[in-house]
């Protein structure tokens, strides 16, 4: 018995002795090297290698809160609002790689908003599709979510292609807290461009530019099928009718052909730039070529009701126009007044090509006339053309404005910007003075006397001024505290019209003796000749 517990001992012994030879010849697998992400200094701070790669990106945002106050007239329909608020995030990610033809860029940028009431509730965002509506009993037209692509684009030897800023914007409201000065700002569109630097600070673009940033609607809104030239509203945003004379054969006028005015992307807008960059500040003039166009007559009617044979009619074609514009700015680094002291100074000249005068900045843009506050006593015109109903030819308006701003520094955690801007815009007399004999105000109401016509707001220059000053406190860096006032002003180049501030809703149907505009009772209509406002915001914002 003790041979067998020691032959057992013994095999057990040895056996473990040669597992724990093989145990030692296994080779030991070493954990992988940790890569520690690096900082990339090619690109300035915040930059850092992606793992793995030789790209350095960057990481960046911003948090705002704002609130406002903003005069108002009126509390009919979804008007009564005089408080707004808004929440903005933001999301920047820049990516950079060295290449043997210089730097390749990406950038995006994403922006998300919660937008209520008076002003920060965008009409002009909406229409654009940067934004949608709340449609709750109490929150349809004053709450609002905001989504936008602000930028998504590539830049590689002189080219940028991809969502960006125009490149025929110069001062671009760099000193406002909400942009509302007159003068071109469109900072998300689409585009192909080049640009050529020569040395000593001077460059040159190219720009191919997506047009449907820039459109602004012919003047139109009359719906077809009312007999003897009277036009209810119609209330479809994708409708936009204008009518023209229908003739027969022989030139005698026996209807109306109606014109769809919406205008569709046949050709691009091409930007072209010069600029100069220098260590006393910056120089730019930039021009622009934007198409407007017309589509095919959508129905024929004759005078009063009256049928029309077929093959009997004769319609002028509305053909395509060509819009422009122009604009010289000039930026001056003060830092002899204080360090980061500058001043701006811009101006912009156009034909058919209102956006890029930017003249209704303030007031609202994608629209064909708007009011500058709720219940304003008019509303302003900034349609791009208006079809002349006799020959079928566009009429182009024309607009100009000039802005300065100066941004001073009280000391380097308090500074003040100062902004002034003045614009016109005028409208060919033709066109009005024929529409308005059809009895066509514009709106879309039926006038029934050719001469109340001179008491209707449509297609009237105007002339506007945007002022207003700011105060911001930055007691840390990245992060700012201010208050900003504005004060607006339209008013009519000659004559006047009826106060919809006072008489709500009222179109003249007639004159009196003394040439007055009258409603239906025979009552005279209270009048204006200008129409003003005021706002004041404040805003909370944290960059990081």
């Amino acid at each position: 018995m003790k041979l067998v517990k020691s032959l057992l001992l013994g095999s057990a012994a040895g056996l473990t002795v040669v597992a724990g030879a093989h145990a030692a010849d296994l080779p030991i697998k070493k954990a992988a090297p940790v890569e520690y992400v690096r900082v990339c200094s090619a690109y300035g701070a915040g930059f850092f290698f992606v793992p793995g790669t030789d790209t350095c990106l960057r990481v960046s945002g911003r948090a705002r809160f704002e609130a406002g106050y903003s005069q108002g007239y009126s509390r009919s329909g979804n008007n009564g609002d005089l408080m707004g608020y808004r929440g903005l995030g933001r999301l920047n990610l820049d990516a950079r790689t060295q290449t043997a033809y210089g730097t390749l860029r990406a950038f995006v940028r994403f922006e998300l908003a919660s937008r209520t009431g008076a002003y920060l509730n965008s009409g002009t965002q909406q229409r654009i599709a940067n934004a949608f509506p709340a449609l709750g009993v109490d929150t349809f037209g004053r709450a609002q979510q905001y989504v936008n692509v602000d930028k998504a684009f590539i830049q590689f030897a002189g080219l940028t292609a991809g969502r960006a800023a125009s490149f025929y914007d110069f001062y671009a409201h760099d000193f406002e807290i909400i942009g509302t000065s007159l003068g071109s700002d469109t900072s998300s569109t689409n585009l192909l461009a080049y640009t050529a630097t020569f040395g000593n600070g001077f460059s040159a673009t190219l720009s191919v530019e997506d047009p449907t940033f820039r459109k602004n609607p012919l003047f139109g809104t009359a719906t077809a099928g009312n007999a003897a030239s009277q036009f209810a509203v119609f209330t479809a945003a994708a409708t936009n009718l204008s009518p023209i004379i229908a003739t027969n054969a022989a030139g005698v006028p026996i209807g109306e052909a109606f014109y769809d005015l919406r205008q569709t992307n046949r050709m691009p807008d091409f930007v072209g730039a010069l600029r100069y960059d220098a260590a006393w500040g910056s120089a730019q003039l930039s021009a622009a070529v934007h198409e407007l166009n017309a589509q095919n007559a959508t129905t024929v009617l004759g005078f009063n009701g009256a049928t029309l044979a077929a093959g009997t009619i004769v319609t002028p074609r509305v053909n395509s126009e060509y819009g422009w514009a122009v604009q010289g700015g000039l930026k001056f680094n003060l830092p002899f007044i204080a360090p980061g002291d500058s001043l701006y100074l811009q101006g912009s000249y156009g034909e058919g090509a209102q956006i890029y005068t930017g003249y209704s900045q303030y007031i609202g843009t994608y629209t064909a006339s708007a009011g500058n506050t709720q219940g304003s006593p008019f509303a302003a015109y900034f349609t791009d053309a208006a079809v002349n109903p006799v020959t079928g030819k566009m009429e182009l308006s024309t607009s100009w404005t000039v802005v300065g701003s100066y941004l001073h520094y009280w000391t380097p955690e308090l500074r003040s910007a100062i902004i002034g801007s003045y614009g016109e815009m005028s409208f060919g007399k033709t066109s009005r003075n024929l529409l308005g004999a059809l009895n066509f105000n514009g709106l879309g109401n039926p006038v029934n006397s050719p001469g109340a016509f001179a008491y209707s707001a449509a297609l009237r220059d105007t002339s506007q001024i945007v002022a207003g000053a700011s105060l911001i406190w930055s007691p840390v860096k990245d992060l700012d505290i201010g208050v900003e006032g504005l004060y607006n002003r339209v008013d009519l180049k000659g004559g006047r019209v009826v106060d919809q501030n006072k008489a709500p809703g009222q179109v003249p149907v007639g004159l009196n003796a003394a040439g007055l505009p009258t409603n239906a009772a025979g009552a005279v209509l209270p009048t204006t000749n200008f129409a003003d406002t005021f706002q004041v915001r404040m805003r909370v914002q944290r960059d990081f």
